[in-house]
């Protein structure tokens, strides 16, 4: 995993925690055989190939809000 990678994708996902969980959400899913969704290199790591994906807006994510507070 680059520096400048990460920067990029933290661009696109500024919030550091669900940064780091979608990244290892797809890193899972590449590791079990889904097909990457970027160009990627023999030698690209599957946390590279994720922070790629990211960064050209290939994945995306979805906040879901506490339940608890809103009915509270």
């Amino acid at each position: 995993m680059t520096a400048q990678l990460l920067q990029e994708a933290a661009k696109v996902i500024p919030n550091q925690q669900l940064l780091i969980n979608v990244v290892s959400k797809r890193v899972r899913q590449l590791g079990i055989g889904h097909r990457p969704l970027v160009e990627a290199t023999l030698k690209s790591s599957l946390t590279d190939i994720a922070l790629k994906e990211i960064i050209a807006g290939k994945l995306t994510y979805e906040e879901l809000k506490d339940e608890a507070a809103a009915e509270a």
